[in-house]
């Protein structure tokens, strides 16, 4: 066997499947068995506080997975050039400017919105989540598994939000992104028949509430404990 067709079997043996099985557990992972809200119980302010509405909750959600994709992006791209001492400031920086980018965008374009949000999208400076992956992570891993992990963790702390602003809308508003469900079904059974909405929902109690049904169902079902 010649040289040639030695190192090309060895380069074929170690190149991977851009959808690997170990790849698709970077994304899969986090939406049940290493969930960064139910799991890990980290980024619980944001979703006790934005999720009286499933419209706001869903811009929130799109606003962390661009930027936990694009700060694992970039802080992978520049792992090896960051000093140890200050890679806490580097990804702070990155992280920072994204949601600064973000910031724009939404009072450019959607200015209620902004008005609505802009507060909580500042903080994602400094969401648990964001941070821990990229010191997890990005910081050891090449780009695409980097972006993997981002997108993953982003999409298992966006679900869970998604699913508590669904219902905290539904009992608490009798409505869906502002469509009034109660009153359209209500008008169904003639006027004698009326869908009463729960207050406790529009209040952080009821995303406690929510929250921590979930969190006692998911662990019930993958069997996790803590230790």
């Amino acid at each position: 066997m010649s040289t040639d067709t030695a190192e090309k079997e060895i380069a074929l043996k170690e190149s991977e499947a851009l959808l690997s099985k170990r790849r698709k557990k970077l994304v899969t992972d986090p939406l049940v068995d290493d969930n960064p809200i139910t799991i890990q119980v980290l980024g619980i302010c944001s979703a006790l506080a934005v999720t009286t509405q499933m419209q706001p909750t869903l811009v929130m959600a799109l606003s962390v997975i661009f930027v936990m994709v694009m700060a694992n992006l970039s802080i992978s791209l520049l792992r090896n050039k960051i000093p140890t001492r200050v890679r806490i400031i580097v990804q702070l920086a990155v992280v920072a400017s994204l949601v600064t980018l973000v910031n724009e965008v939404l009072q450019a374009f959607a200015y209620d919105m902004y008005k609505e949000l802009s507060v909580f999208v500042g903080l994602i400076i400094t969401n648990c989540i964001v941070m821990g992956r990229l010191e997890a992570y990005a910081l050891g891993n090449k780009p695409y598994d980097s972006v993997l992990d981002g997108f993953g963790s982003a999409l298992g702390y966006s679900w869970i939000i998604l699913t508590v602003a669904f219902f905290r809308e539904l009992w608490g508003s009798g409505s869906l992104f502002g469509i009034p469900i109660f009153d359209g079904i209500s008008s169904l059974f003639g006027g004698d028949f009326q869908l009463a909405t729960n207050g406790l929902m529009v209040s952080p109690v009821g995303a406690f509430i929510i929250l921590g049904l979930l969190i006692w169902v998911q662990r019930t079902k993958t069997g996790y404990v803590e230790h």
